[in-house]
């Protein structure tokens, strides 16, 4: 099979590689639509690259089924499915109480398993059994299907951040993360503020349903937030951008008994708290990663119903033979939410 493959930091090549084959429990899924996460894009470029290589990266996948494992029920040739990436042990102490995401020993789709950026990939016997293998009927499409890993992760965040209908959220970064946040905020009722310095990623959101849009290049953010909260601060912060001095500067944003939400941080990051104002303020603060299988079962019957549109975050579409474009256009930051189309497209959805 064609697979885009790591050699190493700035090392991705398009070539021939061995076809996955389907063993007990497990299937192999033809490939029709891989995302592309800021993390594969920061991996390929040599941040936090596995010491295994070469490997193929990509944890965002929908596909078709095209060879089903023995003992494996419910499933046939030519479904098309999405896929939970993570393949967890279920049980370990996290797993025991649903906790997937927190897994003592799990895998994923392009993290120690071979991933999406390729015609097949084989889907482990952990990730059927805990249920990450979804059919998707004819409700969905395959573009809109490869968003739900996503989407999923900011549901969770808006658990641990106990988000509820008319608080103020403010999301800082507006990257395709930052903009499946402000979806998942505005889903669930809030108001929402998004600062970034870039003007068309801020356009975007306004045209996603953003209430309020600050560019923190050529604005004070701080002044701009106490204006729109009368002084408060945001009950919920999501700093979706992993700088320091961004971090540091965004805790300074939370209203009294407010939540702050670290989504991203780059290796070796420190950042310094007052512990006095955590404690006068009565500050959460939390930290979330990945998401688990009831996240991704939820945000696909929200994408499927329509309750929450992910198309418009889809700004470029790569083959793998234009895998090198992709990466580029990411590196550049032209690059919203880009795919990859692998084989011959059809459409899913009726």
């Amino acid at each position: 099979m064609k697979a885009a493959v790591v050699y190493g930091a700035d090392d991705i090549r398009i070539e021939d590689y061995a076809d996955p084959v389907a063993g007990p429990g497990e299937v192999v899924v033809a490939t029709k639509v891989a995302g592309i996460c800021g993390k594969d894009v920061k991996t390929m470029l040599g941040e936090g690259l596995t010491g295994d290589l070469p490997a193929v990266l990509g944890h965002d996948i929908s596909g078709e089924i095209s060879e089903i494992g023995d003992g494996v029920q419910g499933f046939s040739v030519g479904d098309p499915v999405a896929v939970y990436p993570m393949a967890v042990c279920g049980k370990c102490h996290y797993c025991r109480q649903k906790r997937y995401n927190l897994c003592e020993k799990s895998l994923g789709i392009g993290h120690g398993l071979d991933g999406a950026f390729a015609e097949y990939v084989r889907i482990p016997k952990e990730i059927i059994d805990v249920g990450g293998l979804i059919q998707l009927g004819d409700e969905i499409s395959f573009e809109d299907a490869v968003m739900v890993e996503p989407l999923s992760c900011t549901f969770a965040a808006a658990r641990a951040n106990r988000i509820k209908e008319g608080q103020t959220v403010l999301i800082i970064g507006g990257g395709s993360m930052g903009l499946m946040h402000l979806k998942t905020a505005k889903w669930s009722g809030c108001e929402v503020i998004v600062a970034d310095i870039v003007d068309m990623r801020l356009a975007m959101a306004g045209q996603m349903g953003a209430d309020h849009l600050v560019n923190s290049a050529s604005g004070n953010l701080h002044d701009e937030v106490m204006r729109i909260t009368e002084g408060r601060g945001a009950d919920v912060v999501i700093i979706s951008i992993g700088i320091p001095d961004v971090i540091e500067d965004s805790l300074k944003l939370v209203a009294r008994g407010g939540v702050c939400n670290i989504f991203g941080a780059a290796p070796d990051t420190e950042v310094k708290i007052d512990p006095r104002w955590l404690h006068h303020q009565e500050i959460t603060l939390t930290g979330t990663y990945a998401s688990t299988p009831a996240d991704f079962k939820k945000c696909l019957q929200l994408i499927k119903e329509e309750a929450i549109i992910v198309s418009d975050l889809i700004s470029h579409r790569f083959t793998l033979d234009t895998f090198a474009e992709a990466v580029e256009s990411a590196k550049s930051l032209e690059m919203v939410r880009g795919i990859i189309t692998v084989g011959e497209m059809v459409s899913v959805s009726f």
